[in-house]
């Protein structure tokens, strides 16, 4: 940061008017921010990163010449800042996220006044939040040992049906229940992943605009081995499907009808600031599932979430919350720690092993 403690904010972007645009909006919308520059091609700016000396990025996903993906893999070797992505409705965002960006907001229409001052205010907050993120470099693949051998046909279905871990009745009947925000998108995912195909239903709340959660949804159901999709209203919960809540202007919540959970997608007022919001999954989870649930808390600032993991907990439910070395930001899982809400706290990387091994011994 400067020596008045502002946070010196680079632009990369190919639009000439959305730089100036942006340059002039940022600092009138906080008095904590300072643009230290703005470069419409990647490369200029690569060069003057050690002049100017930012604290903080925002990069454009979709550029001519390089892409925000292949940007990364230059810059953050070299400079580890961190870096928002600015993009517009793209699935190339989630690429970006797990090569190093920090976060990301949604591109505004500049022909509405409205929407863009509420970009502006949005991407103020996250420029605050990053300042302190952080920044996380991809691991390089491991080289295999093992010969390779062709997929099969269906990759995608095979991979779902193989992994299996055959939990109890039990077990079937409980509920997991997970929220994330700054970070969480490569959290979760890495958690997903390690987890079989027939683990018990899942709730994720992640804090992202709409359209997103639904890519993200689908990114995810590529990638790991249970379904996954984005929850819609009345959705039943089950064993070998995880639901991500919709972005936009609904809260979502876990309801019980009879001997089944369902959700609740219904549009409602924002909490801590968010929509939607972890407290309410969580909240919600305690009170339909009580001890027949499990809570996890993900990186992300602030608190939300943490309330409702204390609900969790004080009804029973085994709650795990991720530490602070493995987290991109940790504020929710420590604001959960803080109140008495986390029963085990683990690296990112080890939460899906404790959460089947508790699974396991019900």
């Amino acid at each position: 940061m400067t020596e008045n403690n502002k946070i010196r904010v680079l632009i990369i972007d190919d639009s000439l008017v959305f730089d100036r645009f942006l340059s002039e909006a940022l600092p009138k919308a906080s008095s904590n921010i300072d643009v230290a520059g703005y470069f419409m091609s990647p490369y200029d700016a690569l060069t003057k990163i050690p002049v100017l000396k930012p604290d903080v990025i925002t990069l454009d996903v979709e550029m001519p010449g390089i892409n925000g993906i292949d940007f990364l893999k230059k810059l953050l070797p070299r400079y580890p800042l961190p870096v928002i992505l600015v993009s517009s409705l793209n699935v190339n965002v989630f690429d970006a996220l797990s090569n190093g960006a920090v976060d990301f907001v949604k591109k505004p229409d500049m022909s509405r006044n409205y929407t863009a001052q509420l970009f502006v205010q949005n991407l103020c907050a996250k420029i605050l939040i990053a300042s302190r993120a952080k920044v996380r470099l991809p691991e390089p693949p491991r080289p295999s040992l093992e010969p390779a051998s062709p997929p099969p046909a269906d990759s995608s279905a095979a991979s779902k049906e193989s992994v299996q871990a055959h939990f109890s009745l039990k077990a079937n009947n409980t509920l997991i229940a997970i929220g994330a925000s700054t970070g969480g998108t490569e959290a979760t995912l890495e958690i997903l992943k390690r987890l079989p195909a027939d683990i018990p239903g899942i709730v994720i709340t992640q804090h992202m605009p709409e359209g997103f959660t639904k890519m993200y949804a689908d990114r995810l159901n590529r990638l790991c081995k249970m379904e996954v999709r984005e929850a819609q209203n009345g959705d039943i919960i089950r064993p070998g499907l995880a639901l991500i809540s919709p972005g936009g202007d609904l809260q979502t919540k876990v309801v019980r009808i009879g001997s089944k959970y369902t959700v609740k997608c219904y549009p409602a007022e924002k909490v801590n600031g968010h929509r939607p919001s972890v407290d309410v999954l969580f909240h919600s989870a305690a009170e339909a599932a009580g001890g027949s649930a499990v809570g996890i808390i993900l990186t992300g600032m602030g608190q939300d979430g943490a309330e409702g993991l204390l609900h969790m907990r004080r009804s029973g439910a085994y709650t795990i919350g991720q530490d602070k070395d493995s987290c991109v930001v940790y504020g929710m899982p420590m604001a959960a720690h803080r109140m008495g809400g986390v029963v085990t706290q683990a690296p990112c990387c080890n939460i899906a092993d404790i959460a089947v091994k508790y699974l396991k011994n019900l």
